[in-house]
């Protein structure tokens, strides 16, 4: 695998980390983040505006008759077209809890967490004294119903965003010393045949307003004129472009580009994306922040919301995923999935596990799902497992060049790093989506499953309740809509359906308290049926097909 490899020099960036904050490090290693201006201080508090930002090298492509392919001179919007916020003209807000003194703050937080979440209390206490009368009907719903409440008190009680100084403090459980103030960070992306959505995806890569970084695309041997698009941006844009000769997947394209990477910070987004200019330096502002965190998460939407029924559908259920299950795991520093559209990992967090992320086998075959959860679970699990995978590649140079320490990561999640990603439109394009996800969650149980035990009875709680809920889907599914019609017990089946619209409308009101005027919510419950009616088949046919699969969006 020899890539032909093309860079460019990037220009810096007009505007600076340094004019948001500035981290110093006391004698004893704590890292004391101080806000230089109370202005700034209220935009920290802001997931970002509505203003539009140029790239770096004005001018335009041209294609083989002279004529402009590519207008680079043009704008990218944010948010992007296409995007709810964009189409509802949507604008952030600071929360005015942000104006109370912090202790005043979480303690009037958690009381209106509280209060919001009566009916789902009242509901349960309902429910609790029939369980002994028929557990095994009720058990499952008492289950759900708790998991959610817990969810839902954790997101909105419990979480900060880790960027913001004012009111996040992640503990150092790891003892991890501090980044440079300001780290060097690598970007990168792989692609395959994108030829679509790659010019957005790599301009938005390059206008990010981190001055200090590297910017990597690599290509794995597209066949549909990607290469040469990329080949076109090169001369343009600032970044570097790896050319591989063979087709490797997507985790060893990714590997060969952190072999040039020179960054302290490694960063990953995917091909369909694009990204906030303020989402990668926010990232790294936790990171910086808080050395007891190895990596982020940023917060995905769709970037098609509304192309079709099921993009408006999937676009409320991504904001609920980071909003409320990314926010709910990060209050506990245990974020199982730093999930693909933008995931950002301290160096000495994943440098040694690279190897064996790239070669990871199951069931006895090269497996090339679970890339974001795999690379997340070396990160919380390397304490326990780390020193095995290290020697199992102590030959390759990400491993023989240095040894990083084990450490007791915390993994967390940034609210207001903006990223939109495009979700699948058809029917066809979907389910074929959820089965690599299926596979995925197989792959990661049987790695991460190992170990989260011994990361304390929170995070415990929250990856072996929702692997137990996605299992028991299935069988919960053939049990009331096939076993109980069969059998005649229609209300069976009507209590299950309504079990699930309720828990959908739960979801639904939360999209509403964080998006208070939008009519989207709507499409949450949809959402509930859809995947306790349609996706909970999928887990067993993912399960036998697990050994089967290439990399591709479109699969």
């Amino acid at each position: 695998m020899t890539p032909v490899t093309t860079t460019s020099t990037r220009t810096p960036a007009t505007s600076s980390p340094d004019d948001l904050l500035e981290v110093h490090v006391d004698p004893s290693g704590d890292v004391l983040t101080e806000v230089t201006d109370q202005a700034v201080v209220d935009d920290l508090a802001v997931a970002h505006s509505s203003d539009v930002y140029l790239p770096p090298d004005p001018g335009a492509l041209a294609g083989p008759d002279g004529q402009p392919t590519v207008d680079l001179t043009t704008p990218i919007q944010m948010p992007p077209v296409g995007s709810a916020d964009e189409i509802e003209q949507r604008t952030a807000r600071t929360s005015r809890l942000d104006g109370l003194e912090p202790t005043a703050r979480r303690g009037v937080r958690r009381l209106v967490t509280l209060v919001l979440l009566v009916p789902l209390l009242a509901l349960l206490a309902r429910i609790l004294p029939n369980l002994a009368k028929d557990p095994l009907l009720l058990m499952y719903g008492v289950a759900v119903l708790t998991a959610t409440i817990v969810a839902f008190y954790l997101a909105y009680a419990r979480y900060d965003d880790p960027s913001d100084p004012r009111f996040a403090r992640v503990p150092n459980d790891a003892d991890a010393p501090p980044l440079s103030p300001r780290p060097r960070v690598t970007l990168l992306v792989a692609v395959m045949n994108e030829i679509e959505v790659i010019d957005d995806c790599v301009r938005s890569m390059v206008t990010c307003d981190y001055p200090d970084l590297q910017v990597v695309v690599i290509d794995d041997c597209s066949t549909d004129g990607t290469a040469e698009r990329l080949r076109e941006l090169s001369e343009h844009l600032d970044f570097t472009l790896l050319a591989l000769e063979d087709n490797v997947g997507k985790k060893n394209a990714l590997v060969a580009g952190a072999k040039v990477a020179d960054g302290e910070v490694i960063a990953f987004t995917d091909s369909d994306c694009i990204l906030a200019p303020d989402a990668l330096r926010r990232c790294v502002a936790a990171l910086v922040a808080n050395p007891g965190l190895g990596a982020v998460s940023g917060h995905a939407r769709a970037l098609n919301a509304d192309a079709t029924l099921l993009s408006r559908v999937q676009d409320t259920w991504y904001e609920g995923s980071f909003r409320v299950s990314k926010a709910a795991e990060a209050s506990l520093g245990a974020v199982t999935c730093v999930s693909g559209p933008l995931a950002v990992f301290r160096r000495d967090a994943i440098w040694n596990y690279l190897p064996a992320w790239a070669t990871d086998r199951f069931l006895g075959a090269e497996f090339k799902f679970a890339t974001d959860r795999q690379l997340t679970g070396y990160v919380l699990g390397q304490k326990w497992l780390g020193r095995r995978l290290k020697e199992r590649n102590a030959d390759s140079p990400f491993v023989s060049e240095v040894d990083y320490p084990e450490r007791t990561w915390r993994v967390g999640y940034v609210r207001s790093a903006k990223v939109w990603t495009v979700v699948p439109e058809s029917g066809r394009a979907f389910f074929k989506q959820q089965i690599r996800w299926k596979k995925s969650f197989a792959r990661n149980l049987a790695f991460t499953g190992r170990f989260m035990w011994r990361r304390g009875f929170g995070p415990a709680f929250l990856y072996y309740g929702h692997s137990m809920f996605v299992i028991l889907a299935p069988v919960m599914a053939v049990r009331h809509l096939i076993w109980a019609p069969v059998n005649g017990l229609w209300m069976l089946t009507a209590l299950y359906v309504a079990g699930v619209l309720v828990k959908g409308c739960a979801w639904g009101v939360s999209y509403m308290i964080d998006h208070p005027g939008s009519t989207r919510w709507r499409y949450r419950p949809l959402m509930s049926l859809i995947s306790s009616v349609l996706l909970s088949w999928l887990l067993p046919y993912s399960l036998l097909t697990i050994r089967r699969g290439i990399w591709s969006r479109t699969l």
